[in-house]
């Protein structure tokens, strides 16, 4: 990186906000919407996915999804989204996207996870992604995951004992935040990062400036943790994932992929076998 483009990026002084926009906020034009439908005085949406989503939903799928807004505390409306696909299921997956997807992106993931765990998943848009509104930040996304917690507790009285905690890539950033303040069902980590100074500049100092300082939020997670990693992850190093596995008091057995970057580890059939095996046999009874 020259010099120039270092202090470009940092601006001076450096403002933690602004680096964490820089570094991992990329939001994709929207691959969705939500169509408003008049229910007597209160207002419904319908899930629609436009041309920019990988995939369109079957008539059995839109009647598994509800989709509707919910206010955040610092004044933003975020997109959430329901899959209810297992009327049997135990528990209920909040899960954290990746910094370059929304919700119509991911919504055919959230299917093969609730199908092959047996779970309920409960998403949602970070500020400024998809149609949610404000700006994605720091201080955004914890807001954000807080707004989706108190939404997926009080509309669907679900019991933090039977919520697990997903986080993906910068999604474990707002996951590892909501766990060091609440005991769940369990957690889990795919690709995590530190903190975001470390990505950048592969360090593991901390600064002054540092933003997502995950790794000083682990130590307080009490719930089951699995930590997920591909070892040849060229955007989040492996190295991350083993520290904050090094980190976690209540952590099992990690699942390594030999050979898995940052976008493929879902290809592996060591994944969903761990998985399975996690939420079946190994979270809190």
């Amino acid at each position: 990186m020259k010099i120039r483009d270092f202090f470009c990026l940092f601006c001076w002084p450096p403002c933690p906000t602004r680096i964490a926009a820089k570094i991992a906020f990329h939001p994709p034009d929207p691959s969705y919407s939500f169509l408003p439908v008049k229910s007597g005085s209160t207002t419904k949406y319908i899930f629609h996915l436009t041309k920019k989503a990988d995939w369109q939903f079957t008539d059995k799928d839109k009647d598994s999804i509800e989709v509707f807004f919910t206010p955040t505390s610092r004044s933003n409306k975020l997109a959430c989204m329901f899959v209810n696909c297992c009327t049997n299921a135990r528990y209920c997956i909040l899960f954290s996207h990746c910094n370059a997807a929304d919700l119509g992106h991911m919504s055919s993931f959230y299917f093969d996870l609730a199908t092959n765990l047996n779970c309920n998943v409960f998403s949602y848009d970070y500020s400024g992604y998809g149609v949610s509104t404000g700006r994605p930040s720091e201080k955004n996304v914890y807001s954000d995951i807080d707004a989706a917690w108190n939404a997926l507790r009080k509309r669907y009285g679900i019991s933090p004992e039977n919520i697990i905690l997903y986080g993906r890539s910068i999604g474990t950033v707002p996951t590892i935040d909501l766990a060091s303040r609440y005991k769940v069902g369990g957690v889990i980590l795919q690709s995590p990062l530190t903190s975001g100074i470390r990505v950048l500049l592969n360090t593991k100092k901390t600064w002054f400036f540092d933003a997502f300082l995950s790794i000083e939020k682990v130590p307080k997670i009490t719930s089951p943790v699995l930590v997920i990693h591909g070892t040849e992850d060229k955007v989040v190093d492996f190295s991350h994932g083993l520290a904050i596995y090094e980190k976690c008091p209540n952590a099992v057995e990690p699942l390594w992929i030999e050979g898995a970057g940052h976008h493929d580890v879902e290809l592996y059939s060591k994944y969903w076998e761990r998985l399975k095996q996690f939420v079946r046999s190994e979270l809190i009874n």
